[in-house]
C-alpha cells in the first residue's frame, strides 16, 4: 500500500506514526475505516485518501471494480456517466467479476440447498469426517463441492458483500477438514463480521480463532515464527471487536493478559500496550463499583492486572511510549503524581481524539484516570488538602469537592471530609504482617510445580502444553459471548456442541513459515 502523504505540520503526528506501525498487520479492507477516520480528523487531504484507497483496492487486489471506478471518477473530478482513465479495462474486469460471481453462486447454492435441508441437519454430527462421509454417500456431495462454499465466500468478501461472505465461510469451516483453508476461512469470517458491524458474531469468531491458533502451538506446522505472526495479527484485529463490543474492554483484559499474548505483544507489537493500558484505566472504576460478593474478587484481579501491565511498560519503555502508557507507568511505576497529571492532560487535550479505537472512550478514560490518581494519592497520605488535590486533577475547587465525595463513596475509603477546613482526613488501617506474607506467597507452590513440570518437559525434548504455560503465567484465557449467524450444517453443529468448536483439524498442511495469516480474500 502507498500510504497517504501527511501535511508537513502533521508529519510527526503520533496517530500517523501509530497507523504506519499497524498497517502491515491488517487486511487491506480493514484499513478503509481507519483512513476515513483520519481524514475526518484532517490528518490527510481528501485526494490523498482517495489515491490510497485506489492503491489498496485496485489493480486486481480485490474485485470491488465499481467502487474503485467511482473513487477514480471522484479523484479526476468527473461527473456520473463520464468515463475515467482506463474505462475499457474497468468494463472488462466488471464483466469477468459478474461471470465468476454467477458461476460460484450456482455451485455454492447446490451445496447450501442440501446442507440446509432439515433431514440433513438432523443427521449431521460433531465429527467432521462423519459428516463428509454422510454427505457423500447419501447426497453425492464431495469435498471439492464443499470447497465451493469457501470460494464463494471468499469472492463475496472480495466484492464487499460481507454478510454473505460471513455465512458461507462459517458453513465451510464447520464442514471442511482442510486445516489451511479452515484457518483462512476463520480470518475471512472475522474480517467480514467486523466490517459488517456484527460484534457478537465477531467476538465468537475471535475466540474460535484464538483457540485454533493456540491448538496449533509453536510446535505446529510453520513453527514458532508462524505462531508469532498469527498471534500478532490476532491482537491487531481484536482491537476492532474489543473497542466496539459493549463488554469489550473487560474481555480485552481477560485475553490480552494471557502470558502467550503478552509475550507476543512485547516481542512483535509493543505499541499495542497503549490499548492494554487504556482498557485497564477504562475498566478500573467499573470493577470497584460492582456490588455483591464478586466485587472483592474483581478488585483484586484489577489490581493484579495493573501490576502486570506496569511491569510490561517498564520493560518496553525503550521501544514504545506515549501519553497513555506513560500515565500509568508514572503513576504506579514511579509514583510521580505531577508527571501523571501532565500525561493525563495530554490525553484529555488531543491524544485520544485522533485515535480510531479510543476516541469514543475518551470521556471514560479521563474520568477513570482522575479516579486512579486520586485513589493513589489518598492511599499514601493521611491529611489531604482538597484544593491541592483538585489542582492535581485539573478541576475547580467546587468540582474537586464533589469529586472527593464521590471517591470516598465509590472506593469505600475510611475517611472524614471537613469542608470548613477544606481537608480530607484518611484513616489507614495497618495491614497485619501475616496477611502480607499470605498475599505474597499465595500460589507460590502451584507456580513452582508448574515451572518444575515445564523444565522436565523441556529437558525431555518436548514442548510444555498450553495449559501448563497458561498456569505458569498465572492466568487462564478469557471468554465471551458466543452468538453467531448461520443455519444448515452450521446450526446443527451449534445445537450439538456443548462447547464452541475451535475450528478445523489440528492436523494437515499449513502455510509455511514466514507467510502472513491469510484472510479469505487473500488466501
Amino acid at each position: 500500500m502507498v500510504a497517504p502523504t501527511p501535511s508537513s505540520s502533521s508529519a510527526q503526528d503520533p496517530s500517523l506514526a501509530l497507523l504506519a506501525r499497524m498497517l502491515p498487520h491488517l487486511d487491506r479492507q480493514l484499513v478503509l475505516p481507519l483512513l476515513d477516520f483520519l481524514e475526518s480528523r484532517e490528518k490527510y487531504a481528501h485526494d490523498d485518501v482517495l489515491r490510497a484507497k485506489i492503491d489498496l483496492l485496485g489493480d486486481g487486489k480485490t474485485n470491488m471494480v465499481t467502487f474503485v471506478e467511482s473513487l477514480k471518477r471522484e479523484l479526476e473530478g468527473k461527473d456520473e456517466g463520464e468515463e475515467v482513465e482506463g474505462a475499457a479495462e474497468f468494463r472488462k474486469r466488471e464483466q469477468e467479476v459478474v461471470k465468476s460471481l454467477n458461476e460460484l453462486q450456482a455451485q455454492a447454492k447446490e451445496v447450501m440447498d442440501i446442507i440446509s435441508n432439515p433431514e440433513v441437519v438432523s443427521a449431521l454430527r460433531q465429527d467432521k469426517q462423519h459428516n463428509l462421509t454422510y454427505l457423500k454417500d447419501n447426497h453425492g456431495v464431495s469435498l471439492e463441492q464443499i470447497n465451493f462454499l469457501y470460494k464463494f465466500g471468499q469472492f463475496q468478501f472480495s466484492i464487499g458483500q460481507y454478510g454473505g461472505a460471513s455465512d458461507y465461510l462459517y458453513h465451510f469451516r464447520v464442514l471442511s477438514t482442510d486445516s489451511q483453508l479452515v484457518l483462512s476461512a476463520m480470518w475471512g469470517k472475522l474480517a467480514s463480521d467486523i466490517l459488517e458491524g456484527s460484534w457478537d458474531a465477531a467476538l465468537e469468531e475471535l475466540n474460535n480463532l484464538r483457540e485454533h491458533i493456540d491448538q496449533r502451538g509453536a510446535s505446529g506446522p510453520g513453527g514458532p515464527l508462524f505462531s508469532l505472526q498469527q498471534r500478532t495479527w490476532w491482537l491487531h484485529w481484536s482491537l476492532f471487536v474489543y473497542y466496539n463490543h459493549p463488554n469489550g474492554r473487560e474481555l480485552l483484559l481477560e485475553s490480552w493478559l494471557n502470558q502467550n499474548l503478552l509475550n507476543t505483544m512485547q516481542t512483535a507489537a509493543p505499541w499495542l500496550l497503549r490499548y492494554l493500558v487504556a482498557a485497564v484505566v477504562i475498566s478500573r472504576k467499573s470493577t470497584l463499583r460492582q456490588a455483591g460478593p464478586a466485587s472483592a474478587g474483581n478488585s483484586a484481579r484489577s489490581r493484579e492486572a495493573v501490576r502486570d501491565v506496569v511491569r510490561a511498560l517498564g520493560q518496553e519503555q525503550y521501544q514504545y511510549h506515549d501519553a497513555v502508557t506513560e500515565f500509568l507507568r508514572k503513576l504506579y511505576g514511579e509514583v510521580d503524581f505531577e508527571g501523571a497529571r501532565e500525561e493525563m492532560s495530554r490525553c484529555d487535550a488531543a491524544e485520544l481524539d485522533d485515535d480510531f479505537f479510543l476516541e469514543a472512550h475518551k470521556g471514560d478514560f479521563v474520568e477513570n484516570a482522575r479516579y486512579l490518581v486520586s485513589e493513589a494519592y489518598c492511599k499514601i497520605h493521611h491529611r489531604i488538602d482538597i484544593g491541592e488535590l483538585s489542582d492535581r486533577l485539573g478541576l475547580s475547587r467546587e468540582e474537586g469537592e464533589r469529586w472527593i465525595v464521590d471517591l470516598v463513596r465509590d472506593a469505600r475509603l475510611d475517611a472524614k471530609i471537613d469542608l470548613k477546613e477544606n481537608i480530607v482526613q484518611m484513616n489507614h488501617a495497618d495491614t497485619p504482617v501475616y496477611q502480607s506474607v499470605i498475599e505474597k506467597s499465595r500460589g507460590l507452590l502451584f507456580r513452582s510445580q508448574a515451572m518444575a513440570s515445564a523444565i522436565e518437559v523441556r529437558a525431555a525434548g518436548g514442548q510444555p502444553d498450553r495449559e501448563s504455560q497458561q498456569r505458569f503465567g498465572g492466568r487462564t484465557t478469557g471468554g465471551g459471548q458466543r452468538k453467531g449467524p448461520g443455519g444448515g450444517a452450521a446450526g446443527a453443529q451449534r445445537q450439538q456442541q456443548q462447547q464452541p468448536q475451535g475450528g478445523g483439524d489440528k492436523k494437515g498442511e499449513a502455510q509455511g513459515a514466514g507467510d502472513a495469516p491469510a484472510p479469505a480474500v487473500e488466501a
